[in-house]
């Protein structure tokens, strides 16, 4: 049975436009006007997610509210996505910077346009918003980017750490997939099905080139702004969550750029702040206004009398991988970054404690294979939907792990920043991995990670193997208070399978304890609590659409105690969406296998997604597979395009790649 939502028309209308480029492409985009005859800015989205249909819902909601504030909104797909033609080969390629750049020229050619552009974006849109930025279009008066980086190698869904995510691989068998959509004959009319299997035969896996790029080379420095701060000269509002894989960009940002700028973290994952979870949700699109109205309008909207950072400051979590909770509330600051009193700690055996100890005897980290289960996802729910994808209580993986408790707390510790570990470390392996995670442990025993830190560790020219050497190892930034009557634990470990990839080559990790210190950044007194609480969230109305089906989404670990074989299965039945004629959906099943031994590890990985109209029915299929082969990577690729029932295109891709080289 399908469910009608919202079937009224949208209070402010869109019109479809078509954008040429110089090179012969066309870009297309949806476009709302506010009503009246007098010029207007305009606010550009700028990702290939197919504005006419897979965002349209979304889109109609945010850029449909500018309109009623009196901001245009475009929404563009890049060339090879959506309706829009050419080919689109890879995230953040200079060739779609050069398009951006001509699209805000275009714009400010329109007989509505008053001259001044923003942008906003989040995920894809917020790295394009501050790309485009740096490079510095006149129109461009202002930027909001929301769930995004300055480093695409650091802090970006392919590595954290120098090790290689999941997430990571997920996406890659999104986006492969995605290349092949085709464009809809509703828009494109009879040309559709040339311009798509032009688009099926000029594509290849993005993971190919991401796995060929382990190191943080060339590839990764082009689009990471932090290489250049100074090249951005717009203001900047970076906007992100906690449990959002993101976050340490925003503060870095605060850091580093000379322009005006804000921030605001609040308790979410990868989504807008107006539909944030977990919640609570607030206006965001009405802080959006405020924002435009000063910088595109030259009007005093009060904005910038707004704390440079607005940050949700977290406690009494509750770890459940399809529902994770979180209390707190508001807290502000003047500048980033403040200047901070530390909370320390020293380790020994299963403690941590206020004062060091003289001598200790090195501890050996070697965690078993399986050792992250309950991880959850780096970036969990970044594709949308409910999937069970956060992390669940952590003590099984603690028992997995080399734990260090403080007592009780008797008094509460409020901790902002980023908390660091220093220590010597020792190993013999090529290559070794630590993960570091600081939980929070209840009264009853439930254990929940307020934050966590990945490192790929590499021996220092002139260190030989089993020689000590000193790391300073970052956790990721968080604002949260622990409360009196639980305990910190700071948990080590060598695997976190399979948020992080297994590499063959690392083992043990032996610590010692006697030069190891916690270090936990104290929140000051310039932090200071939000004295009037953000608004309930508002938006436009959607536009008319049906849910056919909603999504159904599961995640299981299996355990074979025959071969100690552990699997991780995640299957999605996604949305099934109607607007007007069109539907569409799609499915995706993923498995994580592992045994013993950290070359045992391997990832499969399907997706199917399906376009239908009267009369046209598209189904593309993608699978993919990694794996280790005698010491490489191995990665095989196939993907199927169907028309009608009726195979169109098919091809297979085969590659194989050393870690830690880059080709």
């Amino acid at each position: 049975m399908s469910e009608s939502i919202n079937t009224a028309p949208a209070a402010a209308d869109y019109q479809q436009v078509t954008i040429p480029l110089q090179d012969g492409t066309v870009l297309t985009a949806r476009l709302w006007l506010p009503t009246g005859e007098r010029t207007v800015p305009l606010v550009m989205e700028w990702i290939p997610y197919r504005q006419s249909d897979n965002t349209a819902v979304g889109d109609s909601m945010v850029h449909g509210y500018f309109a009623q504030n009196g901001i245009a909104g475009l929404r563009v797909d890049l060339r090879g996505s959506g309706n829009s033609t050419g080919l689109l080969h890879d995230e953040y390629l200079p060739r779609e910077q050069d398009d951006a750049l001509e699209v805000i020229e275009w714009v400010t050619d329109q007989p509505w346009s008053n001259g001044s552009v923003g942008m906003i974006g989040i995920s894809w849109g917020g790295f394009a918003a501050l790309q485009v930025a740096a490079r510095r279009p006149p129109a461009l008066k202002a930027i909001i980017t929301c769930c995004s980086t300055d480093d695409r190698y650091r802090d970006d869904v392919h590595y954290m750490g120098g090790a290689l995510l999941t997430d990571g691989l997920q996406w890659g068998s999104g986006l492969f997939t995605q290349l092949g959509r085709p464009l809809d004959p509703h828009y494109a009319g009879d040309a559709w099905r040339e311009h798509w299997l032009a688009r099926l035969a000029g594509m290849a896996p993005p993971l190919n080139t991401w796995l060929a790029h382990p190191q943080p080379d060339a590839y990764w420095r082009h689009g990471s702004i932090n290489q250049d701060y100074s090249a951005i000269q717009c203001p900047v509002y970076a906007v992100g969550g906690w449990t959002d894989g993101y976050s340490d960009a925003i503060l870095r940002m605060m850091e580093h750029l000379s322009v005006p700028r804000q921030a605001l973290i609040g308790p979410w994952t990868h989504i807008y702040p107006h539909w944030g979870i977990p919640g609570p949700a607030m206006d965001f699109l009405a802080q959006c206004v405020r924002w435009w109205r000063h910088w595109l309008l030259d009007e005093d909207s009060g904005v910038m009398e707004d704390p440079m950072l607005q940050l949700w400051q977290g406690e009494n979590l509750r770890p459940d991988a399809a529902d994770l909770a979180i209390d707190g509330h508001w807290i502000c600051a003047p500048r980033w970054p403040l200047a901070q009193a530390e909370q320390r700690y020293w380790l020994e055996p299963g403690r941590l404690t206020d004062q060091p100890l003289a001598s200790q005897p090195a501890l050996v980290v070697d965690s078993p294979v399986h050792c992250g289960l309950l991880a959850g996802e780096w970036c969990p729910r970044d594709g949308g939907g409910g999937a069970p994808e956060f992390q669940h209580d952590q003590r099984p993986d603690d028992g997995l792990s080399c734990c260090f408790d403080t007592p009780l707390l008797t008094e509460e510790l409020v901790v902002l920043g980023k908390a660091t570990l220093r220590l010597q470390v020792a190993f013999d392996s090529p290559s070794a991995m630590l993960v570091l995670r600081l939980n929070e442990v209840a009264a009853d025993g439930r254990s929940g990670r307020v934050t966590f830190g990945v490192h790929r560790l590499t021996r220092p020219q002139g260190v030989a193997a089993g020689e000590p050497f000193p790391v300073e190892l970052p956790l990721k930034g968080v604002s949260y208070r622990f409360a009196p009557g639980k305990r910190l634990r700071l948990a080590l470990s060598t695997t976190y399978w399979p948020m992080v990839w297994a590499e063959p080559e690392q083992g043990a990790v032996r610590l010692f304890p006697s030069s190891a210190c916690l270090h936990l950044p104290l929140r000051p007194a310039e932090a200071t609590d939000k004295r009037n609480p953000f608004a309930p969230a508002s938006e436009a109305p959607p536009i008319a659409h049906e849910v056919l089906a909603h999504e159904v989404s599961t995640r299981q670990i299996h355990w074979d105690a025959g071969s100690d074989r552990w699997q991780l299965t995640m299957d999605a039945q996604r949305q099934k969406t109607r607007i007007e004629e069109l539907s569409f959906d799609g499915e995706s099943h993923d498995v994580y296998e592992i045994g013993r031994t950290r070359d045992s590890a391997s990832m499969t990985s399907q997706r199917i997604q399906r376009y239908v109209r009267p009369g046209w029915h598209i189904e593309l299929r993608t699978d993919m597979r990694l794996c280790w082969v005698e010491g490489k990577l191995q990665l095989t690729s196939r993907y199927e395009a169907y028309e009608n029932q009726q195979k169109v295109f098919e091809r297979q891709w085969h590659q194989q790649f050393e870690t830690g080289k880059s080709a």
